[in-house]
Parts: structure tokens; C-alpha cells; sequence
């Protein structure tokens, strides 16, 4: 059994953040299940939202924030987070973040525009903010001696105190697999912090890394933590269209930058859909995207910036550049062959401004979180500016208490299961689930698609569940089990709103209703939940 005061879940931005500032006070764990660069952070290409030049102000980027997010942001997180963004960029340059420079600029940092933003505030290293960031938080984590890491193990619940003996709503670690060994590691700690990324991988079609399959959404409900906004999966509008570039995004930067969305023909569509054109937000021009290619049954549309000078692109968009041409896409001459993805999940683990979650000592901070930031649709380059707060905010809540003490917890119990007869299930249940989520509750909703997604999930369940009880578990299954849950709770949310809303657009109540509310799912109905604060204990739209 492994001990620390805090066990950390996840290595992307959010997770680095909360080690790092915990680590010169508790000793801490990272249970990753891949490589620690292996995240959506790493991915990130455009950059990190902040409110930084002379002719920019925090109510300016709220605004934004406010009117991508369709009525559904918590006014007082969102002005929270952007009154921090200028301490979060200082953080990062003084840990060796190299962003990119412009000698002109007030601040002498390079600030680009991307859709929802009304003027210039993305702080950005090239095209690659994400993989800078954590490439240097990742040296400063690696050379911490308070700080281990543990590569290659996926988490398969939190350890509850039912199952400790203890206070039920209490959590003491998690159960991991260690794939290298095949064997089931128990991590105890005092506290323990969720920031295990999204769930993209629900869906057939995704910008995010093959991690991203909604484990502490799915870990944090069967726990008895409420989740919130589910339904809101932001598609981004421009993923790489080319059968050998499996998951790769063309940046919002280059729309922001000029890049204009054309036709098959040549013929520029955006204006007819949104004054904004290309630079509206993303619910918007992924609609959009989807709208004429079904209209025209066209594969793709495409995204031009070769009218710009070619030392401009190159310049601006060195990774995007290089990735197309190794594909023979010369992107300073041609256009960019694209299609709507699942790109990111605004809804999650309900938690407050201190990142605590409805059960004690269980804290979550990323993309796994419902927050209040992000509303019915993120805005561009606020989620690493999210990461950064929370992980900065779950720290600092940990810290004021005294190390919380660990227990002697049970070992994971394997003496009832075999190696399973048929691994094919596993893989043909994760093709049907991804293929029904694409194709039932993407971009454009019904509810009889909605039916369909619930029936089919509730089959699904059923085999899975059985197949769990019966045999050891592996990586695939307990990916698979987390995707189906997580499912699960996407199509609930969607059938509880009835109206179109942000990232939510449904054909039987194409309109917005007045008022604006989140959707809570409760695990326990009528149990209060009274450690976050702000959202009622089962509210639905």
C-alpha cells in the first residue's frame, strides 16, 4: 500500500499546478495511465485567456465570458477567474514557461484572438501553449523530492469510507491497476484530488487524447458525488479531416488570425449563419459546419489561411504547418481539410471556489469539474486559465488544514474473478458506444435519438456491469466502464433539457427558455450535499 498526504489523479495542467503547490508542505502522488506528458494539456494549442494588454480589462474578458457561455456562467467564478489570470501568467513565466514575445506589446508578450474574444487577450506560446506549459511544470514536478510519480497505472474507484469502515462521505485514495504488473495497488491518502481530464472519448469523432475517457466523472458519481452540465460537450469546429491524422486540431488561433471557412467550390458559407462569420464561437460555427454538410452531403469543409504571407503562417503556426505538410498539405498554398470533433466537456463534478466536491476530503480541478466558468459553451482558452486557478485554489484549501491522517485500507479483492474467455466484447461494446454517441447525441439532437442513445446504454450497462463481476479487470474494461457511465450521464442530462442552449441544440425545442438552469444529477435523490455551495442539491432545468 502506498502512502502520501495527497494523492493527485491525472498529469495534465490542473494536476501539475496542485502538486506543485502542495509539494513544498505534503507529500504527494501522481497517478497517471499513460506518461506524465500524456494529457489534453499537453495537446492545447491555443493558449491561455488573460487580460493583460493596456486596452484590455477583466469586465471585458467576463463579458466574453458571460455571453459564450448563453446565460449559464456563475458570474462571480467567472469574475474570480479572470481577476487571477495576470497572477497565473506570472506564475507560469516564473517557472520557466517561455510564451511567445512581441517587444511592442505593453506587456511584451504576443497576445492572439480567438472566436467569442472581443479583442486581442490569448496569451500563447506558437501553437504548441500547452505541450510549453507542461513540458516546464514537468521538469519542476520531476525534480521535487516531495512529489512521486506513478506512470502507467489507471484508477479504478475512490476508496469511500463505507469500504474503509469509516464515515461514508469520507474518501481515503483509490484503488489503481498497475499495468506493467497486472495487479491492483491500493494508494492511501489524506486528501485526494480528481484531475483526470474530460470524456471525448465517447464519441467517434474527438480532438482529445486517448485518456480522455470521463474516469473521475464516472469514479466521483458511483462515489456519490453530484455532476452538473453534462450535455454540454463542446464540438471544436475544425479538426483535421485526413484518414493518418487521427485526433488532430487545427487551432481556433487560425480563424482568429484571418482564416476564412470555405465550401468544396471555394465559396465562403460563415456569414450566412452568424454576423460574426468565422470568428463567432464554436457552438456556432460547429453547427454551422455540420449544417452544410449534411445539406450538400459533403465529407469535409475546409479552413484557407494561405492568403496570409507564408512567413506569417509559418511563423504563427509552426506545428499545425509542419503536421500538414508531413500529411502533403501545404497549408501557406492550401486549404485545411476539416470537420466538427468532441472537443471538450463544460459540465462535470460539481465543486465550489475552493475545488472541494460534495464528499469530505475529495477535491476536484480541470476539465473533470463543474465549476460555474464555462456555462452552456467554454470560451476559448479559459479552460488552462481554469486549471490553473483551481489546481492554485485546491492547494491552498488543502493547506489550511493539518495533514489529514491515512489508514490501514483493505487490499482490492480479486479472489472471485478469472481472466476473462472473450477480450472481443470489450472491444466491439467501445466501437458501438462511440458510434451511437456520434451519431444520437452530437451536435444537432432529437429526442427519439436521445431514446435510441438511453435504450442502447442501458444494454450496454448491463454487459458491462456482468463482464466486471466476472473477470479481471484490465485497462480497456475499466476505460470502458468509466466511457459508458460517463455516456450515461451525457444522454440523462440531454433528455432533461428541454430547450436549445449553447453546445445543446435540439430540433424539438429549438428555442431558449427565459430562464437558464443547470442540470444536476444526484446519485442519492434527497440526500443534501452541504460542503458545496451555490448549486442546489437537485436542480434540473
Amino acid at each position: 500500500m502506498h502512502r502520501h498526504d495527497v494523492l493527485i489523479l491525472g498529469s495534465g495542467l490542473a494536476a501539475l499546478t496542485t502538486a506543485l503547490k502542495l509539494a513544498d508542505q505534503r507529500r504527494v502522488a501522481i497517478v497517471t495511465k499513460r506518461q506524465m506528458i500524456d494529457s489534453a494539456s499537453d495537446w492545447a494549442q491555443g493558449g491561455i485567456a488573460a487580460a493583460v494588454d493596456n486596452g484590455d480589462s477583466v469586465e471585458a474578458h467576463v463579458h466574453d465570458t458571460l455571453v459564450a457561455g448563453a446565460g449559464l456562467c456563475d458570474e462571480a467564478v467567472t469574475r474570480l477567474v479572470a481577476s487571477q489570470a495576470r497572477d497565473m501568467i506570472a506564475w507560469l513565466t516564473a517557472n520557466g514557461v517561455a510564451f511567445t514575445p512581441d517587444p511592442q506589446a505593453p506587456g511584451g508578450l504576443h497576445l492572439a484572438r480567438e472566436g467569442g474574444h472581443s479583442r486581442r487577450r490569448v496569451v500563447h506560446a506558437a501553437d504548441a501553449t500547452g505541450h510549453a506549459v507542461q513540458t516546464s511544470l514537468l521538469d519542476r514536478v520531476r525534480a521535487h523530492p516531495n512529489i512521486e510519480t506513478f506512470e502507467q497505472h489507471v484508477a479504478i474507484d475512490l476508496i469511500t469510507g463505507k469500504r474503509a469502515g469509516g464515515e461514508e462521505r469520507q474518501i481515503h485514495g483509490a484503488y489503481a491497476l498497475n499495468k506493467g504488473t497486472g495487479e491492483v495497488e491500493t494508494f492511501a491518502a489524506g486528501h485526494t484530488v480528481l484531475a483526470t481530464g474530460g470524456a471525448g472519448k465517447v464519441y467517434l469523432y474527438t480532438t482529445n487524447p486517448d485518456t480522455a475517457t470521463g474516469d473521475g466523472i464516472a469514479m466521483a458519481w458511483r462515489a456519490g458525488c453530484r455532476v452538473a452540465n453534462l450535455e454540454f460537450v463542446q464540438f471544436h469546429p475544425t479538426c483535421l479531416y485526413h484518414p493518418h491524422a487521427k485526433s488532430f486540431l487545427i487551432s481556433e488561433a487560425v480563424r482568429g488570425e484571418g482564416g476564412r471557412l470555405l465550401l468544396p467550390d471555394g465559396s465562403r458559407f460563415m456569414q450566412l449563419h452568424d454576423e460574426r462569420a468565422e470568428l463567432a464561437p464554436r457552438d456556432v460555427v460547429a453547427r454551422a459546419i455540420d449544417f452544410e454538410m449534411k445539406k450538400r452531403g459533403i465529407d469535409c469543409v475546409y479552413l484557407d489561411i494561405s492568403h496570409k504571407p507564408p512567413d506569417f503562417v509559418r511563423e504563427h503556426f509552426p506545428t499545425i504547418h509542419r503536421r500538414c505538410l508531413e500529411l502533403g498539405i501545404d497549408i501557406t498554398r492550401q486549404p485545411i481539410p476539416v470537420v466538427p470533433a468532441a472537443h471538450y466537456t463544460c459540465g462535470g463534478v460539481v465543486t465550489d471556489i475552493d475545488a472541494r466536491t460534495d464528499l469530505c476530503n475529495l477535491h476536484a480541478v480541470g476539465e473533470v469539474t463543474f465549476t460555474g466558468l464555462h456555462g452552456a459553451n467554454r470560451l476559448a482558452s479559459n479552460s488552462l486559465l481554469e486549471c490553473l486557478v483551481f489546481g492554485h485554489a485546491a492547494a491552498r484549501d488543502i493547506l489550511a488544514t493539518p495533514p489529514a491522517p491515512t489508514l490501514d485500507l483493505p487490499p482490492w479483492d480479486a479472489s472471485r474473478v478469472t481472466d476473462p474467455d472473450e477480450e472481443v466484447v470489450i472491444s466491439h461494446n467501445w466501437d458501438e458506444l462511440r458510434r451511437f454517441m456520434w451519431d444520437y447525441v452530437g451536435i444537432v439532437r432529437t429526442n427519439k435519438r436521445l431514446t435510441r442513445a438511453a435504450h442502447r446504454i442501458r444494454l450496454l450497462r448491463a454487459e458491462i456491469d456482468e463482464f466486471y463481476r466476472h473477470f479481471r479487470v484490465s485497462n480497456d474494461l475499466i476505460e470502458l466502464r468509466n466511457l459508458v457511465q460517463s455516456a450515461d450521464l451525457i444522454i440523462r442530462s440531454a433528455q432533461l433539457r428541454q430547450e436549445s442552449r449553447g453546445l445543446h441544440y435540439s430540433r424539438d425545442y429549438p428555442e431558449t427558455l427565459p430562464i437558464a438552469g443547470n442540470t444536476v444529477l444526484n446519485p442519492r435523490p434527497g440526500t443534501l450535499c452541504p460542503s458545496v455551495c451555490g448549486v442546489s442539491s437537485e436542480a434540473t432545468p
